[in-house]
C-alpha cells in the first residue's frame, strides 16, 4: 500500500495571495483509522494556513509521541517538523522559538502527551507564554496502547476494558487559564465552522495559544461485554491467526448556532454534550472564563469557543529581551564580542 499523494491536482485551483495553492500545504496520506478525528483537525490547520498565505516553509510543526503527534507528517509537507519524544515537545519547542522567532511554530499534542507524562513540561510553557499555537487532540483514551483511560477521561466513563473510570479529569483548558494561559479555546473536531477561525485566531495571537479539541477515537470505542467487540468475537471463533480489523466509520460531524447545546452520537452509540459559547461572549475576562468551564462541567457539557484571550501580554522574547535578530542568524562577532565586552560584563555584576 503506497501512502504517497497522487500528483495530479486541479489546473485551475485557487490560489492565496503567496501564489500557493492548498497542494502546497498537503502532506502524506494518512495512515490513521478512517473517521479519526485527528485528521479533521490536520485538515483545519492546512486550510488555516491556505487561508492566511503563511508560506509552508515558514511553519515548524512540533509534537511529541501519540496518535496526534503523527498527524505533522500528514499536513504542511513541506514544513519544518521536530517529532520529539513522549511528553517533551514544549522543551524543544522552547528551544526552537528562541534560535529561530521568524518561524510560525504549531504544536500538535494528545491527552496523553500532555495531561500524563508531558505535564511538567506544558505548564512551564505556559507560564512563560511561548509564542505557539498549542493544540491537544483529546479523545480520553491511549489509542497507541489499547485504549485505556487517559489523564482526561470523565468520571464514570467505561473503557475499552469494561473498567469504569474512578478518577476526577484533568480539565487543561481550565489548568491553562489558572497558569496564565493568554489565549485559550475549546472545540470539537467535527465542527470545522468554528474549529477553523480558532486555529486561525491562535496562529495570530502573539503568546502561547492554547486549543483543546475533543477528537472521537474510532477504534477504542467498543467495551467488552458487547457481543460486537473484538474480544468477543476473539473468543468465539476458530483461526489459524489473531489478526486485528479497524472498521471503516464516517467522520462525525456537528453544525449548531451559538449559544446552543448539541448532543453528538459517537460510533459506540455513546453521546457526548456541547455547549457552544454565545456570540455576545467576552473573551478578556479570565475569571468568566473559568466560571464558564465549571458551570458547563457541573451540568455535563464541554463548552467549546474562544475562552480567553489577552493581547496585551508579552510573549518569551519580549520578557527575555532578547534582539529582534533570530539568534540562529547572529554572527560570531555578535555572539562572541571578545574580552573586552566579557569584561564590561563582568564589572557590571560585581
Amino acid at each position: 500500500m503506497s501512502y504517497v499523494r497522487p500528483q495530479f491536482r486541479h489546473p485551475n485551483l485557487l490560489k492565496n495571495e503567496v501564489g500557493y495553492t492548498s497542494k502546497e500545504y498537503e502532506g502524506s496520506l494518512s495512515t490513521l483509522c478512517a473517521g479519526c478525528g485527528h485528521d479533521s483537525i490536520g485538515a483545519a490547520i492546512m486550510q488555516a494556513c491556505f487561508e492566511m498565505s503563511i508560506e509552508p516553509h515558514r511553519v515548524a510543526k512540533m509534537s511529541g509521541i501519540g496518535c496526534s503527534s503523527k498527524t505533522p507528517a500528514y499536513f504542511l509537507g513541506k514544513s519544518h517538523g521536530f517529532n520529539s519524544v513522549h511528553g517533551r515537545m514544549p522543551s524543544v519547542s522552547t528551544g526552537a522559538y528562541l534560535a529561530n522567532r521568524d518561524l510560525v511554530y504549531i504544536g500538535v499534542s494528545g491527552d496523553g502527551d500532555t495531561a500524563s507524562i508531558g505535564m511538567g513540561q506544558f505548564v512551564h510553557a505556559v507560564r512563560r507564554n511561548l509564542n505557539m499555537v498549542y493544540i491537544v487532540m483529546n479523545n480520553g483514551c491511549y489509542g497507541l496502547t489499547k485504549g485505556q483511560d487517559s489523564a482526561t477521561a470523565d468520571v464514570g466513563s467505561k473503557s475499552k476494558a469494561g473498567s469504569v473510570n474512578q478518577f476526577e479529569p484533568i480539565d487543561l483548558a481550565g489548568l491553562v487559564l489558572e497558569l496564565g494561559g493568554t489565549f485559550v479555546g475549546q472545540s470539537f473536531s467535527g465542527d470545522r465552522s468554528q474549529l477553523l477561525p480558532l486555529i486561525k485566531a491562535a496562529i495570530a495571537h502573539k503568546g502561547f495559544a492554547f486549543l483543546n479539541v475533543i477528537s472521537p477515537c474510532v477504534t477504542f470505542n467498543n467495551n467488552v461485554g458487547s457481543t460486537k467487540s473484538y474480544d468477543y468475537v476473539r473468543e468465539h471463533v476458530a483461526a489459524t491467526a489473531t489478526v486485528d480489523f479497524v472498521p471503516m466509520m464516517k467522520t462525525i460531524s456537528a453544525d449548531y448556532a451559538e449559544g446552543a447545546d448539541a448532543k453528538v452520537t459517537m460510533h459506540d452509540g455513546s453521546v457526548i454534550a456541547l455547549k457552544k459559547l454565545a456570540k455576545d461572549w467576552d473573551p478578556n475576562n479570565r475569571l468568566s472564563a473559568i466560571t464558564a468551564l465549571h458551570n458547563a462541567r457541573t451540568d455535563g457539557k464541554v463548552l467549546t469557543g474562544l475562552l480567553y484571550a489577552n493581547e496585551t501580554s508579552n510573549e518569551l522574547h519580549d520578557i527575555l529581551n532578547t534582539t529582534p535578530t533570530p539568534l540562529n542568524s547572529l554572527g560570531q562577532d555578535v555572539l562572541c564580542p571578545g574580552n573586552e565586552k566579557l569584561a564590561e560584563i563582568n564589572n557590571a555584576l560585581r
